[in-house]
């Protein structure tokens, strides 16, 4: 199914995306999810139904408020790097990209069938970890690394492409080149550090302008995730007309640093009602802003709260 005028970069409307998946798993439902790879429940019925579970939760915040959903498959960690870690063949991981697709389509009726559009994106995850660029690769070997993922994606019926938690350029122009050879939209998503910074160094506005001039085809918008709103707030406000790329936010509950995030035994949920008020600076900063979500540490309360503020901010703007 082509969506063609449906996908945010060709919208007005507001989209809901999911919360922080291995956080709720993991802090939240008990799961044990080695290298925080959440693709190995969907090896069991009982994964796959804490799976239908998690995210019929965001599928409801999106009836709520009249709104579009887009869920991210629970593939971040399903490249070949992070699924030899934890024993899986590359057939194996072949067979889990699928599945992870053939989830989201089992929920889209039920959704649908109330009007509106459910999109399934194939979530790519770095290479290396997520909160450090480490080895680098050139675009090229990025693409090849990441293509039989994406294909795996694509093939299974994924409507799209979003790389998450990208540190740096040449992987996420790798991933643009591979996405663009499977014939799907792109979307690319920059973490950054407390300082508003890629973990590189690289400034968002150079990273995007940098990943937009280099890939074969230009990702379809740009995101900001695994931040809370108070590290990348004042890096917004830096240059202009490049904000403009920028359609979505999948942000942390926490204000630690990814150092401390990393060190931490018990989750922080922050402040969710200043977390969503923090969506109107947001806003204001970004004007095609309409796809949020969270990221580590956010649940469906976190979310539900910041759809509201965007729905309505939207709403007013349409």
């Amino acid at each position: 199914m082509s969506y063609g005028q449906n996908f945010p970069h060709n919208s007005d409307r507001f989209f809901v995306t999911d919360g922080g998946l291995e956080t709720t798993l993991i802090f939240k439902e008990g799961f044990e999810l080695p290298e925080f790879a959440s693709f190995v429940l969907l090896k069991d019925e009982k994964g796959r139904e804490a799976l239908r579970k998690y995210f019929q939760e965001y599928l409801d915040i999106a009836l709520d408020v009249k709104a579009p959903a887009i869920l991210e498959t629970a593939t971040w960690r399903a490249n070949p790097d992070w699924a030899s870690k934890i024993g899986y063949s590359a057939e194996e991981l072949d067979e889990m990209n699928r599945a992870s697709v053939e989830l989201l389509l089992e929920l889209r009726p039920g959704f649908e069938e109330y009007g509106e559009r459910m999109i399934v994106s194939g979530c790519i995850g770095p290479r290396g970890d997520g909160y450090i660029a480490g080895d680098m690769m050139d675009p090229e070997e990025a693409k090849l690394y990441h293509l039989p993922q994406v294909s795996a994606l694509a093939s299974a019926g994924a409507d799209m492409i979003s790389a998450i938690t990208m540190t740096y350029e040449n992987e996420a122009i790798g991933i643009a080149n591979a996405a663009a050879e499977a014939g799907l939209p792109c979307v690319i998503s920059f973490t950054v550090e407390t300082d508003g910074r890629l973990p590189n160094g690289s400034t968002l506005e150079d990273a995007i302008k940098r990943v937009d001039s280099q890939s074969e085809a230009p990702p379809a918008y740009y995101m900001i995730n695994c931040a809370h709103p108070t590290h990348f707030l004042e890096a917004l406000k830096e240059g202009s007309g490049w904000q403009e790329r920028i359609r979505g936010t999948r942000v942390n509950a926490s204000k630690m640093s990814h150092a401390e995030l990393d060190e931490a035994e018990e989750l922080d949920e922050g402040d969710l009602y200043e977390l969503a008020a923090a969506h109107r600076e947001i806003r204001r900063l970004l004007p095609n802003l309409n796809v949020a979500g969270g990221c580590c540490g956010t649940d469906e309360r976190h979310v539900g709260e910041i759809a509201k503020v965007l729905a309505v901010a939207n709403a007013k703007t349409a």
